[in-house]
């Protein structure tokens, strides 16, 4: 009987979920019942059953993250592109070697992380749903934003793209542009709570909730014939868009 159950399960994978929004995500992922495969480059973050450490801005390890959850008794039904790193840094003397490391991760290891997934959903015949995590930086203009934010408009427009090659196929694949949100990262500047109270429309910045509720619609069936779109998540910052104090 618990085979059973567990063969109907369908299997998630979240990258960057050893803490912050994609720890939420992974955690609300799981409280619905799902099994969700967890993964993180910091191996010492990693909480759940069903864990794997390792950097999806390579290619063969997104090889070995998609093979391990295809190999766990269940349906793999999605993924949470989460996995990124921001830099700052102005535009007039940002170095080639930080812009490497942003595209290594944010541009090249979703983009083939995504079609590792798709592939193996396309093989079982089943449908789909992919999430990537974008940034309201890749909407806005952002002060020492400007190599991150053109990631993150970048991966705005492959969700676009993408509805082409993954329509025919039923997999849908949608995006959520995070604003302001508190994390365990940004709870460390002592004034980020404050400043963002004080820029946002709605007053606070974002919970690590609002954000994974957001995905998790995406992933759901109520979203069953939304694809291609992307949701900002941000308090109505990009309506008016105030900068920080630097």
């Amino acid at each position: 009987m618990l085979l059973e159950i567990l063969t109907k399960m369908n299997i998630y994978i979240v990258t960057g979920a050893g803490q912050g929004i994609g720890h939420q995500i992974a955690k609300q992922l799981m409280k619905e019942g799902h099994l969700v495969v967890v993964n993180d480059i910091n191996a010492g973050l990693l909480h759940g059953a069903h864990t794997l450490a390792g950097d999806v801005s390579s290619p063969l390890f997104i090889k070995e993250l998609v093979a391990y959850a295809t190999a766990l008794p269940g349906t793999l039904a999605g993924c949470v592109c989460n996995a990124g790193i921001t830099t700052f840094g102005s535009f007039w003397d940002y170095s080639p070697e930080s812009m490497k490391s942003l595209l290594d991760l944010n541009i090249q290891g979703t983009f083939f992380l995504i079609q590792e997934v798709a592939k193996a959903i396309r093989s079982s015949g089943n449908p789909g749903s992919i999430v990537l995590t974008s940034s309201v930086t890749g909407h806005q203009a952002h002060p020492d934003l400007a190599a991150y934010g053109m990631t993150k408009a970048a991966l705005n427009q492959l969700v676009q793209n993408l509805v082409t090659d993954l329509s025919p196929v039923q997999i849908r694949i949608n995006a959520v542009s995070p604003g302001a949100t508190m994390t365990e990262r940004t709870e460390k500047d002592a004034n980020y709570l404050k400043e963002w109270s004080r820029l946002t429309p709605l007053g606070k910045p974002a919970d690590v909730e609002d954000i994974a509720e957001a995905v998790c619609f995406f992933l759901s069936d109520k979203a069953k014939h939304i694809t291609g779109q992307t949701l900002i998540v941000d308090g109505g910052w990009t309506s008016i868009s105030p900068p920080p104090v630097s």
